[in-house]
């Protein structure tokens, strides 16, 4: 496919500040925006860890309802449908993807046709589509009720995949430093192009009109999807020493948490595009293996719905609680090795975590105290989701599994 591209300098760049309260669009307005974006126009570009894992690992215990067993090798990604919370998606290193029922595991379908690991699964908001996504850069659309593809594109080597929270409009970042929107299934395209480095996250703000994009740079970039252009670009000393390795927004998008290699999480505020707020624990350094100092990647990061707490999760094993307002530092919670991921619950002081251990624990934020603990799994935990009411869990892991958790606590 042909992009044209216009050449755009950072010393002129564009701020739109919007006004989030003026914002009160229902998903069919949000998605009705979409449609008279210019897909076939290029838009403005402006010029611009690793870890430790045990070769074997054993289940003591299997605390799971179903375990998954289709692939034949890691399982990388994990989605649950929105709608309904009764199938979930699969990708692994064994360059396959599949579509299976949560309450006996049994297979819907399998999104064929891949020729490298599948590294991104992902239902549409509505759970009528889902994509799977492959490192090499081939995406493929399906539509559930008929279990067949309904299109298909090849871009660069793939580094995210997300749906648009309320319209079939699908974006990916890329290696290559690109952005790109498609509407599913006509295909039509849209390019949001920066520096030559990897667009390494990326995530649809709720307002479901701008996008956040992280890059190897520590560059940090607000889209405007209909207009195409940066709406502000965080960089050099606000921005970060090193690649972006996660993203995250509060409930109405008004605020981003950005986590990095270089040991820091950045609070930004949409709106005005300025950093205010910094985390970090022991000035973003850790001591290796060796004792000598390197820095405490930031491996996923989340803001609490119900109090004003973020939460970090540090690749040495510390997850972070810290107060939003005064960016103080309230809990350590400990693990034994490295964080993979973090979600909070949507509407307790509860957050989840899993780890390189293979195990899965609930931490309440308002203490610090773990509250659970899951085990089942033969090598790490490398994604992991969960339903709204946070009774119900799946995890994608190193042994070639997945598994499903009920989720039960001594407060419900």
């Amino acid at each position: 496919m042909e992009q044209n591209s216009l050449d755009f300098h950072e010393d002129e760049e564009i701020i739109e500040v919007i006004d989030l309260d003026d914002i009160e669009a229902s998903p069919d307005d949000l998605a009705d925006d979409l449609e008279d974006v210019d897909f076939e126009e290029a838009s403005i570009a402006d010029d611009d860890q690793g870890w430790e894992t045990e070769d074997e690992m054993e289940a003591d215990q299997d605390d799971s309802e179903m375990t998954f067993s289709k692939h034949s090798g890691s399982v990388f990604c994990v989605s649950l449908d929105p709608a309904t919370n009764t199938l979930a998606v699969t990708g692994g290193e064994d360059d396959k993807a599949y579509v299976w029922r949560v309450s006996d595991g049994e297979v819907l379908f399998e999104c064929t046709g891949h020729k490298d690991s599948v590294t991104c699964a992902v239902f549409s908001h509505d759970s009528s589509l889902v994509a799977s996504g492959d490192m090499s850069g081939m995406i493929k659309v399906w539509k559930v009720e008929t279990k067949e593809e309904v299109w298909s594109f090849e871009v660069g080597d793939l580094e995210w995949l997300e749906w648009h929270p309320c319209a079939p409009v699908l974006l990916a970042g890329t290696d290559g430093g690109n952005m790109w929107m498609w509407k599913i299934p006509s295909g039509d395209c849209k390019t949001f192009q920066s520096s030559a480095c990897q667009a390494t996250s990326g995530k649809v703000l709720p307002d479901g009109k701008r996008a956040v994009v992280g890059y190897e740079d520590g560059t940090v970039r607000l889209w405007d999807l209909k207009q195409g252009n940066a709406i502000h670009i965080i960089k050099g000393q606000d921005g970060h020493k090193g690649a972006l390795t996660c993203l995250a927004c509060n409930k109405d998008g008004s605020l981003v948490l950005t986590g990095s290699v270089d040991g820091f999480a950045k609070l930004i505020n949409t709106v005005t595009g300025k950093v205010v707020g910094v985390f970090s624990l022991d000035g973003g350094k850790t001591k290796g293996a060796r004792g000598e100092e390197e820095s405490n990647s930031v491996e996923s990061v989340g803001f609490c719905n119900i109090l004003p707490l973020v939460a970090v999760a540090y690749l040495d094993g510390t997850l972070g609680i810290y107060d939003l307002p005064t960016q103080v530092l309230r809990h350590r919670c400990h693990h034994e090795t490295g964080i993979v991921h973090l979600q909070w619950e949507e509407s307790s002081s509860v957050v989840s975590t899993s780890s390189l251990d293979g195990a899965l624990r609930q931490w309440d934020a308002r203490s610090g105290n773990m509250v659970s603990e899951y085990r089942g799994h033969a090598a790490e935990i490398l994604d992991f989701t969960m339903n709204r009411e946070a009774t119900l869990a799946i995890t994608a892991s190193g042994d070639n599994q997945a598994k499903v958790f009920c989720l039960q606590r001594p407060d419900r």
